[in-house]
């Protein structure tokens, strides 16, 4: 086993993996290493050092029992690290990419191995401090442990290679492995994808009524993921209805696929062309997703939103759609002041047809309407019944109806929040 300044030595040759040790964690236990050769007298600042890189570690709560911290923590990392061979392995099969990056790429596993190797036990035991925690982390093995807890335990990494390349190939790599959802917003005046750790789990089979509606817009994502050409979507109609439900519920739906979900504001629709080039090339599928989606008549942002849909030198990559959600099938607020009398304009359609137009650009119009009576009380129903709440039909439907008078009215958003109250008291 190499000792402390050999790893730093084997650390500062990697190549590919160099992003591995570049976080927080990893520069704790560099410093720790570098403390180790430099000044291994200054008990005081080894033992900080330590404690510190201890409690980062255990601050990951999907860290699991029986695996050392640190040995998960570099499994997990290289398990999402975007170089330039997981980026190959992402995007072709195994035996296209080339001889030299597979060798490297063992070489440098076989190095990681023997990092993770040098864990929290090991420093413990070097160090003389923290011992009682460090043999906490000993322990049997699960029988269904995955990937990532093997490649913590193993001896040599280099031989879990094809197996990272095919992990790769399913999950992706970097942000677009490790997360489904995600937020367009602008930092210093720089627009970046910002994962959405916790993204809202609702399904399709939580979804109650509008079968049709889901259909079409299924059968155009099944498209999406075909890698056929799929239309942009616009879901519209009455509030309530599920049409962001619908949206949300695909990637959850569909992520294990590679699907992936982009929330872009309407503030931020001139970024389009940057959303394009982060997505394009990749092998995931993406929705672009832009929630209740309507202008005011002064507001000129909907040109945009023309160009950007159709009619710029840049093709939309075929890995990618719009879906947006509306309350307006006319996304535009028109007046009657937009239609001039005979006389006042050359062509006095075309202000009006200029507004109209921009539903057009959606090849894919989904109409939602809220339910009647009975519709909203089936989607109780159902509701109650998926919760298993024991009530008397007759109490349910009653206190239903009660529920929709002063909360909105008859939607599936009114019945899922009325079965929430349930369920909660």
């Amino acid at each position: 086993m190499p000792g402390p300044d050999d790893l730093l030595d084997r650390i500062a040759a990697l190549v590919l993996y160099r992003g591995v040790l570049a976080d927080e964690a990893g520069n704790l236990y560099q410093q720790l290493l570098r403390g180790i050769v430099r000044n291994p007298l200054d008990r005081l600042s080894l033992t900080d050092l330590f404690s510190r890189l201890v409690r980062r570690l255990l601050l990951d709560r999907r860290l699991p029992l029986g695996i050392d911290p640190w040995a998960y923590h570099l499994a997990d990392r290289v398990f999402f690290d975007e170089n330039p061979f997981s980026l190959e392995a992402e995007a072709r099969p195994w035996g296209e990419i080339p001889a030299a990056l597979r060798r490297q790429a063992e070489a440098e596993l076989s190095l990681l191995g023997e990092v993770a190797g040098f864990g929290l036990g090991r420093l413990a035991e070097l160090l003389g401090v923290g011992r009682a925690l460090a043999e906490g982390f000993g322990g049997s093995t699960p029988h269904d442990e995955d990937l990532r807890g093997r490649l913590a335990r193993s001896a040599d990494w280099a031989d879990f290679l094809p197996e990272l390349a095919e992990h790769y190939v399913r999950n992706g790599v970097g942000p677009f492995g490790r997360y489904r959802a995600f937020r367009w917003q602008r930092r210093e005046g720089r627009g970046q994808l910002v994962p959405v750790a916790c993204p809202d789990p609702v399904r399709l089979s939580d979804l109650v009524g509008y079968g049709p509606q889901k259909a079409a817009v299924i059968a155009n994502t099944e498209r999406l993921l075909a890698g056929l050409p799929a239309q942009n979507v616009l879901l519209y109609g009455d509030r309530g209805t599920g049409k962001s439900s619908l949206v949300k519920a695909l990637v959850n739906e569909f992520g294990d696929r590679g699907l992936r979900l982009i929330e872009l504001g309407r503030d931020e629709l001139r970024d389009y062309p940057e959303v394009l080039a982060v997505v394009r090339g990749r092998p995931q599928k993406f929705i672009l997703m832009v929630d209740d989606l309507s202008f005011e008549e002064a507001e000129t942002e909907y040109k945009s939103l023309k160009s950007l849909l159709e009619g710029t030198l840049e093709a939309r990559p075929r890995n990618l759609a719009v879906y947006a959600t509306s309350n307006r099938r006319h996304l535009v607020r028109e007046f009657f002041g937009d239609r001039p009398p005979p006389g006042d304009e050359i062509h006095p359609a075309d202000t009006q047809q200029e507004k109209l137009s921009l539903v057009d650009r959606f090849g894919l119009r989904v109409r939602f309407l809220a339910p009647d009576r009975e519709g909203y009380l089936e989607t109780v129903r159902t509701l109650a019944a998926g919760r298993r709440l024991a009530l008397d039909g007759r109490d349910l439907e009653s206190e239903a109806l009660r529920w929709a008078l002063s909360n909105g009215g008859w939607s599936g958003r009114t019945a899922r929040q009325f079965v929430d109250s349930l369920t909660l008291g």
